[in-house]
């Protein structure tokens, strides 16, 4: 009896201390996820904040320049800067179709840099008219820049990571951040759309950027159904809750309007939320993030393209091949084109990004694929490989030789693809396989994180 009279007690204070080093435990694992993730929205606005400060301060020296050379470097450097800054903006905590406009800004600022580029490498000047628009574009990136900073001053002000406060006041400061980004960011959209639109001679003019998407099929599916293909996308098991975001007005102008879910995981918080897009023609999965904080770096980029290419199957995206990669904040980012017979076709592109911690796939944008994926006519090469070479630089060491159809505004050009060396750095040379003519160069930028071209 006095054996009974202390078992039950013991089990039952050994439960109890249990259940509090398991709470605890939970306690520090949440917040160790809300730090994550607030410290990845803090590198992504900071990130986003430099890029247009070094957007603005280029134009303004490209307003300025009256050297070609010059102008050539500084309109490269905008591209880029333009580049980055919408890909860090568009994982930002604001719903997608609020910021639509800027990002077409941000887009139009560098196709109509890349148009300048090839003026200058045909010989022409800058014109009274372009350097007005260049003007404009300088004073919208200045706009873009004073909400930044006006956010930045609101953000440390807020003081949202207090520790001091209740879990209740919490989650209040956290909403408020979280609307305040939202609110700054859609007040200088209504500055953007007051910009007219962009005309010009250029590769990418407003017409092409606006053009229908062909990947998409007939079929229009209704908001049950687009719910129905999110949930299998993520994994309907996996999903607790499923809310759908409210549309913005300027939803019908987008490239591909689409319905808009967030996607609460089990046993994970609203804030941990993935957010995905499904295309209202054709039921399509255009584009998925998941913004989680990832804390350690357990796989290789190699084993990571593998889970990616993986993904692409499972999903029912054949024939894909990866080209290009780039590794940071605990993501490696994937760049898989299609491939039809030997030709690799560059428009048809997905965006994959992976978790290095666990191999998650975290993020995916079809856009660009399902803008451009279609059955395609492929000419048949009129010059051999041998005739193309004659148009690269003679001492330029090849390494490979493959076709391609790479895009050239409304158009798509098929050419041979040389990859190689030119005084100990890396390029691609595409030479039209139809008349010899030389399409484009790109260098290849390799480093620790990853490959680039520009």
């Amino acid at each position: 009896m006095d054996k009974k009279r202390w078992i039950i007690p013991t089990v039952l204070a050994a439960v109890l201390i249990i259940s509090l080093v398991w709470g605890y435990n939970q306690f520090n694992l949440r917040n160790d996820y809300e730090t994550a993730l607030i410290n990845h929205y803090q590198r992504l606005f900071y990130d986003t904040k430099k890029h247009v400060e070094n957007l603005q301060v280029s134009l303004s020296k490209a307003l300025v320049s009256d050297s070609k050379e010059q102008n050539v470097l500084l309109l490269s450097q905008i591209v880029n800067e333009a580049y980055f800054a919408q890909d860090k903006l568009s994982q930002m905590p604001v719903a997608h179709a609020e910021i639509a406009k800027t990002e077409k800004f941000l887009t139009q600022v560098a196709d109509y840099s890349y148009s300048l580029i090839q003026n200058h490498l045909d010989g022409k000047e800058l014109t009274s008219k372009q350097r007005e628009t260049l003007f404009n574009l300088q004073g919208n990136s200045s706009n873009f820049n004073k909400e930044l900073s006006l956010l930045h001053d609101k953000l440390i002000q807020g003081n949202f990571r207090e520790t001091t406060i209740s879990s209740r006041q919490r989650n209040k400061l956290q909403e408020a951040n979280k609307e305040m980004v939202q609110t700054r960011l859609v007040n200088l959209e209504k500055e953007i759309g007051k910009s007219p639109e962009l005309i010009y001679d250029g590769p990418y003019s407003d017409q092409i950027l606006n053009k229908k998407p062909v990947g998409l099929g007939n079929k229009k599916v209704t908001k049950n159904e687009a719910e129905r293909i999110a949930r299998q996308f993520v994994g309907d098991k996996k999903v607790s809750k499923i809310t759908t975001f409210e549309e913005g007005k300027d939803m019908p102008k987008a490239a591909i309007p689409s319905y808009t879910f967030s996607i609460v995981p089990k046993n994970k918080s609203e804030d941990m939320a993935t957010h995905i897009g499904i295309s209202k023609q054709g039921g399509k999965v255009v584009w998925m993030a998941n913004p989680r904080g990832i804390s350690k770096n357990n796989l290789s980029m190699k084993q990571a393209e593998e889970r990616a290419l993986k993904f692409l199957e499972e999903k029912g995206y054949t024939n894909m091949e990866s080209n290009y990669s780039l590794r940071y904040d605990g993501v490696g980012v994937f760049n898989f084109a299609y491939k039809e017979g030997d030709v690799t076709i560059y428009p048809d592109l997905i965006k994959i990004k992976v978790a290095l911690d666990n191999g998650e796939v975290v993020g995916f944008d079809s856009s660009a694929y399902l803008m451009n994926h279609k059955k395609r006519d492929i000419q048949t090469p009129t010059i051999t490989p041998e005739k193309a070479r004659e148009a690269v630089k003679i001492d330029f060491d090849i390494n490979s030789t493959r076709l391609a159809i790479i895009p050239k505004g409304n158009r798509e050009v098929l050419c041979y693809e040389f990859k190689g060396k030119y005084k100990g750095s890396d390029f691609i040379i595409y030479i039209n396989a139809l008349n010899g003519k030389e399409e484009d160069i790109l260098q290849i930028i390799k480093s620790e994180n990853g490959t680039l071209t520009f």
